[in-house]
């Protein structure tokens, strides 16, 4: 059935790829996130384990959003590993890091995530799309946060 939700066909295509770059940042930084959560330690390894879980949920909800709103533009969502080590810029991390290093990556992968919301935020405005527009700024107010919550974490 055709679609006619007042955005125009070439503008929900162009919607739904900035928001299946979202969501595969989002997916990617939920599952470093989670992790990190199960294997950190040391001595902030309570505040850590706390903080990454909080995290991790939260991310958890948004990939939820960010895909429904990708549906609800007509188009499929991506849905596997592979489709998302396509799309997003955030990558794997090998190994176990240190906790330090692990904050440090989270940082970049919440900057990283900013980034791509403020692209997704671009294309929603100029299609007239408040919907994709919102979803997109309240993102971009969670990982701005989150990131600067990590950064301090690593404040001498």
């Amino acid at each position: 059935m055709k679609i006619d939700i007042g955005i125009k066909d070439q503008d929900r295509v162009r919607l739904a790829k900035e928001l299946s770059r979202l969501l595969a940042d989002s997916y990617t930084l939920y599952l470093k996130t989670h992790n990190f959560h199960w294997n950190v330690t040391g001595p902030m390894f309570r505040t850590l384990h706390l903080m990454f879980e909080q995290q991790y949920m939260e991310l958890a909800l948004a990939v939820d959003t960010i895909a429904e709103r990708i549906r609800a533009l007509g188009h499929p969502a991506p849905g596997s590993y592979a489709a998302f080590t396509k799309l997003a810029t955030i990558q794997d991390t090998d190994g176990v890091p240190k906790a330090a290093e692990m904050i440090a990556l989270l940082v970049e992968g919440q900057e990283a995530v900013v980034r791509t919301a403020r692209k997704t935020l671009s294309v929603a405005e100029k299609a007239g799309d408040q919907a994709t527009a919102d979803l997109a700024t309240q993102r971009l107010q969670v990982h701005e946060k989150t990131a600067w919550m990590l950064r301090s974490l690593l404040e001498k």
